[in-house]
């Protein structure tokens, strides 16, 4: 049986908190329904994720602004239109730029495990 999800659920944006540095802000467009779970974040300036990997993997794509995504390699800037696909189990984190807001969508597939902020010094320097 298909499962229709209307937009717009009728709740207000939470303030993100617990899992990241900054000002955030999510919108749950999907609550888990079978392993995969939908939502909308909006970074504010130099605000991000902490670490943290996905035992299914996770889809993201940038609707507005400038953010990054990194993982322990490397820092990559997205921008409105790119689509970041995370694989099972690796360890990342991503957030807007320092001078500009980010909102993506994010399409994850079964459970997050979350680990410590990512740093000051460690946005820095991959951003920078």
């Amino acid at each position: 049986m298909l499962t229709v999800i209307r937009g717009g659920s009728g709740q207000p944006s939470g303030l993100a908190e617990g899992t990241f540095t900054g000002e955030a802000w999510r919108d749950m467009l999907m609550s888990p329904v079978d392993g995969v779970a939908v939502g909308n974040v909006f970074f504010a300036p130099c605000s991000r994720t902490y670490w943290h990997s996905h035992v299914g993997g996770q889809l993201l794509m940038v609707l507005a602004g400038e953010g990054f995504v990194a993982d322990e390699n490397e820092a990559v800037i997205v921008r409105v239109g790119d689509m970041i696909w995370t694989p099972p189990g690796v360890r990342h984190w991503h957030g807007a730029s320092s001078d500009r807001y980010m909102i993506h969508t994010a399409v994850t597939v079964g459970d997050t495990n979350w680990e410590g902020a990512v740093s000051d010094s460690e946005y820095a320097g991959s951003t920078g």
